[in-house]
C-alpha cells in the first residue's frame, strides 16, 4: 500500500475513535502537515508528521507504516512514533486522569436532575471555550 486517506489512516491507528470524528477534525483544520490544513482525502505516504489538535493539546505524529483498516491497540501503536513533546503528554495526562475523577457522582447518588444536568453542561461549555480559546 503507497497511499491512504489520512481521516482512515488517524482512525485506523485508534487516534480517533470514529471516522467520522477523524473526517470533522480535518475539515475543521485540526489536522496539519508542515503547517498547512489538510482534507479529510488527503493521500498519505510513510515517513509524514502529522500535527493534530485532539481535546485542546497538540499532539504529533510519524507516520512509519499504512494501514486503512482499524487494527487492535498494540498493532495500531507499531504504525507510528508519537512525536508529542513530553510537557504536552504530562498535561495530556493529568487532564485525562482528572476527567475521569471529576465527572463521577457519589455513590448513592443516583442520576442527575434535569436541572442539575443543564448546570453540568454549561460548566462544560464554559470549560471548554475557554479551554480552546488559542487566539488564532
Amino acid at each position: 500500500m503507497k497511499k491512504v486517506r489520512v481521516d482512515k489512516w488517524l482512525w485506523s491507528v485508534r487516534i480517533f475513535k470514529t471516522r467520522t470524528i477523524s473526517t470533522n477534525a480535518c475539515k475543521s483544520g485540526k489536522i496539519k502537515i508542515a503547517d498547512a490544513n489538510i482534507k479529510p482525502s488527503f493521500l498519505l505516504s510513510g515517513g509524514e508528521t502529522i500535527f493534530v489538535k485532539k481535546d485542546g493539546f497538540n499532539f504529533s505524529f510519524l507516520v512509519k507504516s499504512l494501514i486503512n483498516k482499524r487494527v487492535g491497540a498494540p498493532i495500531a501503536i507499531e504504525c507510528y512514533d508519537n512525536l508529542t513533546p513530553p510537557e504536552e503528554m504530562n498535561k495530556y495526562k493529568s487532564w485525562f486522569i482528572g476527567k475521569a475523577s471529576s465527572e463521577r457522582r457519589e455513590k448513592g447518588a443516583g442520576r442527575p436532575t434535569k436541572r442539575e444536568r443543564r448546570t453540568i453542561d454549561d460548566f462544560k461549555e464554559e470549560q471548554q471555550e475557554d479551554f480552546f480559546d488559542f487566539g488564532d
